[in-house]
């Protein structure tokens, strides 16, 4: 096979870096030991998500689909216990925060009523700087290492010779990752498609670090219940919104805020002492598994509203950017595998999209402190610094460090290498997909099962229909037998 311009390639051999070497593994990112944090030296994970950030020019390449609003965060009870977060210090604390909202998959001009997860990222303007939490609008997700993340997402988006989203790229990939199981029978179930933004739960998904002032540690999780109660559409109703009004969900969101019908979410964490995780049933940082609330109770801390709508859609929304790396004293990673590629892939991938100087924009700079940074020129850069000098340590009343980390640090052992998560006793990639299955009504099983089947009876392949049937077959023996006898019906 030759390229347009009439070199050779092959699409057989061993899987290769974009220098030609061979890769030794492609499933699991480098760490400091098992269980440990991912390392820098991982050049292939850090080929791969910056070679991917790079493939669109100029809208986002996932989440490019977004509306967005200003609100305000409010603490309704105390967690001082377990954090030294200032915006978190007392009951009664109001913190502004802007919140965007988005699809996945879609481009930027693609409809927003579509079965596809919702992008629930959050930013605080706290007095330490900004924090952003950068979740979803379910608590899990298709994978648990971010070195598999642009081979999924290039499942979703449009094949390279065909040119559109193509079932048997979906389900080979799908039914070749077991671990996507869960997430997926989230995604066809009935809160696959919200019916706006305002009627849906989000999530932070990831694990994270808490520490107090004593600097005990604990893990996190965030969930933000939507005060509107939930609200979705079927797959037909989806159809006719999506022809009639594209724009529905930014819609809806813009309008709610303009009548004065401020939407708003109660805020809860799961906490988790963090001497509990090495021995916890399963590993608690797998974004694939949720902690289920009989072990570790969500608790009420506070309520996000959201009260203003942006001036100008592409200077606050569009140009808006998210990291999860952005923390405050009292918060930090997790182990989470995820986490710990988006740490590096979102602010690579914003510095790229919007520019170095992202950050000095009016939607993401610190609202309620200033930055004092050593960083200079560059694209768009607006000469804020005026004379001051570009060093650290300076005798020129500079800005110093001050010897405080953010987080607590983490015990890692072991030999550096490419390692799958630690195992855990109820590790499994099936458990939580076929616990979800059975919690559901019968009328919810069955619309799960016509939306899995009409997308799966579209695969062209026999062997990639059974695998993928497969995996929910091993989830629940009853979702696996529906399963396939709807695919069977539709595939004649």
């Amino acid at each position: 096979m030759t390229t347009a311009n009439g070199e050779a390639t092959t699409t057989t051999g061993p899987l290769t870096t974009e220098s030609g070497a061979p890769v030794a593994d492609n499933q699991n990112s480098e760490t400091a030991g098992l269980g440990g944090p991912v390392l820098v030296q991982d050049q292939l994970l850090l080929e791969k998500l910056a070679h991917f950030n790079r493939e669109r020019i100029p809208e986002r390449v996932v989440h490019a689909r977004g509306a967005g609003a200003y609100g305000t965060f409010t603490v309704t009870a105390d967690v001082t216990r377990w954090t030294r977060a200032h915006f978190l210090s007392e009951v009664g604390k109001q913190t502004e925060t802007f919140l965007r909202f988005s699809t996945v998959a879609g481009n930027l001009g693609s409809a927003d009523a579509v079965r596809d997860p919702r992008g629930f990222a959050l930013k605080f303007y706290t007095e330490e700087g900004n924090y952003d939490l950068v979740g979803n609008n379910t608590p899990v997700f298709f994978i648990k290492d971010a070195i598999k993340f642009p081979d999924f997402i290039h499942t979703q988006k449009r094949d390279p010779y065909t040119g559109s989203q193509e079932a048997d790229n979906v389900w080979d990939f799908w039914g070749l990752s077991p671990e996507a199981t869960h997430q997926v029978t989230w995604l066809f179930g009935d809160r696959g498609i919200p019916a706006s933004y305002r009627h849906m739960n989000g999530y932070g998904s990831h694990t994270y670090q808490w520490n107090n002032e004593a600097g005990e540690v604990f893990w996190v999780k965030y969930h933000f219940k939507t005060d509107q109660g939930i609200k979705n559409l079927t797959t037909d109703e989806a159809v006719r919104v999506s022809g009639m009004d594209p724009d529905s969900h930014q819609r809806d969101l813009r309008e709610a805020i303009e009548r004065g019908e401020f939407p708003s979410w109660t805020v809860q964490v799961q906490i988790m002492p963090a001497d509990e995780a090495a021995n916890y049933r399963f590993n608690p940082f797998d974004l694939t598994k949720v902690w289920p609330h009989e072990d570790y109770p969500p608790i009420e801390i506070g309520r996000l509203e959201l009260n203003r709508n942006p001036e100008n859609v592409f200077a606050e929304v569009e140009q808006s950017i998210f990291s999860p790396a952005h923390f405050v004293p009292g918060i930090g990673p997790s182990p989470d595998k995820m986490l710990q590629g988006r740490l590096f892939a979102y602010g690579d991938a914003h510095r790229y999209r919007v520019g170095i100087n992202a950050d000095h924009l009016p939607v993401n700079r610190p609202h309620a402190t200033v930055a004092r940074t050593n960083s200079r020129d560059g694209y768009a850069y607006d000469g804020r610094h005026g004379r001051a000098k570009n060093y650290e340590p300076n005798s020129f009343g500079g800005p110093v460090e001050t010897g405080r980390p953010l987080w607590q640090p983490l015990t890692v052992t072991g030999a550096t290498g490419n390692t799958e998560a630690p195992s855990h006793a109820e590790d499994n990639d099936f458990v939580q997909a076929g616990n979800l299955y059975r919690l559901m009504s019968e009328g919810e099983k069955e619309r799960l099962i016509a939306n899995l089947a009409g997308f799966i009876a579209k695969v062209s392949r026999d062997d990639i229909v059974e695998r993928a049937i497969d995996n929910f077959r091993q989830a629940d023996t009853d979702y696996g037998k529906r399963l396939e006898a709807a695919v069977q019906a539709l595939r004649g």
